[in-house]
C-alpha cells in the first residue's frame, strides 16, 4: 500500500539540493502545522446514531489562508489528508496565488446515504471544523464526492455557529469561507469546469512546446469526473481526438485505435447518465482502468485517484506525455521510470490547478463584494494558467530537470521565502 504523504515528503526532498534554504525551513515545509481529527456523529433514517471519522489538514500558510478541499469517500486517510494538504501548497504557489495549503475528508462512501443523511453529515462536519476555518483563515472547497450543495450545507451550518461573533467583524465577507458555492449563493462563474479548462490551456502550452497538432494527439483519459469530463470536453472542442475514458466500472476504448476513430464525451456523458457506466458505448471496446492507462494513445490523462501509476505499470505505458488531473497519481518509483522512458509529466501541482485559482477568484469576489463575468473569469484563468506552464517549463531549462522537479523548485523556494519573511 503507497502512504501518500510519504510520496509527498519524497517529492518534495528530490528539490532541496537545488534551493538556498536552511535546514530548519525545510523541517517545517516537511510537515503540517496541524492536523484535526474528528468523530462526527450523524443521525441515520431509521434512528440510528453512526460516528464517522473526519480530518482537516492545515500544511502551511505562509503564502495567504489555507486553502483545499472536502473529500468524501471511504478510503480517505490522515496521510492522504496530509499529502493533500501539502500539494495544494505548493499548487498555489506555482499558480501565483495568495493561499497556502490544507485539504479536509470524511471516511464515508456518499452513495450509501440518503440525501438527508448525506446533508446531516456535511453539518456535522462543518460543525466540527468551525473553529479553525473562516475567511481570513482556511477556505474550504469541493473535492471527491462533494459539491455545491454539499458547500452550501457547510456554509450555513458555519454561519449558524459563528453567527454572532463573526458577523461583527466579517459582516458579509463570512460567505467567502467555502468556495465552490452555488453560483446563487455566492459562486463564481466557471468553477464547474475550471479544472479541466486550466488543465487543457497548459495541455495547449505544452503542444507548442513540442511544435505538435491537437489533431494528431489522442488522448487517453481515466476518470470520468468533474475533472475528467471537462477536461475530455473542452480538449474535444479544440479537435484532440478523445480515444478512451473511463468511470469506477470500467474503460472504454475506439475500436479503430490506431485510425480514425474517437469519443465525443458529451455522447458519452449521456450514455452513462442513462445506463449508469461507460461501458457498452457504442463503437467501443470494454477495457479496465488498469488497461487504459497502458493504451497506445500519444497522451494521457488521469484524472480520478492518486497512485495509479506505479513502479508496477510505469514501465508499459506507452503515452509520450502524461497530464496529472488528479491529485498525485504517479508515485515517486514511478517518475523515475517514465523519466527514462522520455515520457513528458506535467505534474498535478500545475497541471490541475485551475480549480483552486478560480477559487481564489470566487474568494476574492466575495470578499470585494464583486460579481465576475464568466467571460472575465476564464480569461484570467487562462493568464494564470499559461504563466505558470510558462515559469514551471522555464524552471525545467534552467535547472535541467523535469516539469515535476521544476514546479517543486518554484514552489518550495517561493514558500520558503514568505515562511522567512
Amino acid at each position: 500500500m503507497h502512504n501518500p504523504f510519504q510520496n509527498a515528503q519524497e517529492q518534495f526532498d528530490k528539490v532541496t539540493k537545488y534551493l538556498e534554504v536552511g535546514s530548519g525551513i525545510l523541517k517545517i515545509l516537511r510537515e503540517p502545522q496541524a492536523v484535526l481529527e474528528v468523530n462526527l456523529p450523524v443521525k441515520m433514517d431509521n434512528g440510528e446514531v453512526k460516528i464517522f471519522r473526519g480530518f482537516r489538514s492545515q500544511h502551511n500558510n505562509a503564502l495567504g489562508p489555507f486553502k483545499g478541499g472536502i473529500r468524501f469517500h471511504q478510503n480517505v486517510t490522515k496521510e492522504e489528508v496530509m499529502a493533500l494538504s501539502m500539494w495544494m501548497t505548493w499548487k498555489c504557489a506555482v499558480a501565483g496565488i495568495p493561499f497556502g495549503g490544507g485539504k479536509g475528508g470524511v471516511i464515508v462512501n456518499p452513495k450509501e446515504l440518503s440525501i438527508y443523511e448525506l446533508e446531516r453529515l456535511s453539518r456535522a462536519y462543518a460543525r466540527a471544523i468551525a473553529p479553525v476555518i473562516g475567511p481570513e483563515t482556511d477556505v474550504p472547497a469541493p473535492d471527491v464526492n462533494t459539491n455545491g450543495q454539499i458547500m452550501d450545507w457547510m456554509g450555513s451550518e458555519y454561519k449558524s455557529y459563528n453567527n454572532y461573533k463573526y458577523y461583527k467583524i466579517y459582516k458579509n465577507k463570512i460567505t467567502a469561507t467555502f468556495t465552490g458555492k452555488p453560483v446563487e449563493k455566492g459562486g463564481s462563474l466557471g468553477r464547474t469546469e475550471a479544472t479541466g479548462r486550466g488543465g487543457v490551456y497548459v495541455l495547449n502550452e505544452l503542444v507548442k512546446k513540442l511544435k505538435q497538432k491537437n489533431n494528431n494527439l489522442g488522448i487517453a483519459i481515466q476518470g470520468l469526473g468533474n475533472v475528467g469530463y471537462y477536461f475530455a470536453e473542452l480538449a474535444h472542442e479544440q479537435g484532440y481526438p478523445i480515444v478512451a475514458l473511463s468511470d469506477s466500472k470500467g474503460a472504454i476504448v475506439v475500436e479503430d485505435l490506431e485510425g480514425e476513430g474517437k469519443l465525443d464525451p458529451k455522447e458519452v456523458m449521456k450514455y452513462k447518465e442513462k445506463t449508469g457506466s461507460v461501458i457498452g458505448f457504442p463503437g467501443t471496446k470494454t477495457i479496465t482502468n488498469e488497461e487504459l492507462l497502458e493504451l497506445n494513445a500519444e497522451i494521457l490523462v488521469p484524472a480520478a485517484l492518486e497512485n495509479v501509476i506505479t513502479k508496477e505499470n510505469a514501465g508499459k505505458i506507452k503515452a509520450k506525455v502524461v497530464i496529472e488531473m488528479a491529485n498525485g497519481p504517479t508515485t515517486p518509483e514511478a517518475d523515475e521510470i517514465l523519466a527514462k522512458n522520455n515520457i513528458i509529466v506535467v505534474p498535478d501541482i500545475l497541471a490541475n490547478a485551475g480549480g483552486v485559482t478560480v477559487s481564489y477568484f470566487e474568494w476574492f469576489q466575495n470578499m470585494k463584494d464583486q460579481k465576475w463575468t464568466e467571460d472575465k473569469v476564464n480569461r484570467r484563468l487562462k493568464a494564470k494558467m499559461i504563466g505558470a506552464f510558462g515559469a514551471v517549463w522555464g524552471g525545467g531549462k534552467k535547472y535541467q530537470v523535469d516539469l515535476r522537479k521544476a514546479a517543486y523548485i518554484l514552489a518550495v523556494d517561493k514558500v520558503a521565502k514568505a515562511v522567512l519573511d
